[in-house]
């Protein structure tokens, strides 16, 4: 695995940009310059992220979001374990 996280990333697992191994790995987004904790969904390269508003869900069980524009950076938040022999 590399350094450097997805350029688009869900924690849904039914979403196609859904990645378990990144995920457990632990990601953390920064969206302009602000460390976010409520990130459900991002994208590097169209500059935006989804972020879940309190604790309401839809009448499916999913949070509700709300998409913002702005620069993001995300970053593992430990180092890549070497794999166990």
């Amino acid at each position: 695995m590399t350094d450097t996280p997805p350029d688009r990333l869900s924690v849904d697992p039914k979403s196609p940009f859904h990645d378990a191994a990144a995920l457990a790995r632990g990601v953390g987004v920064r969206f302009k310059g602000v460390e976010k904790t409520n990130v459900e969904e991002y994208c590097v390269s169209e500059g935006w992220v989804r972020l879940s508003v309190g604790k309401t869900v839809d009448r499916h069980g999913k949070p509700l979001t709300m998409k913002l524009q702005g620069s993001v950076e995300p970053y593992f938040r430990d180092t890549a374990q070497p794999p166990a022999a």
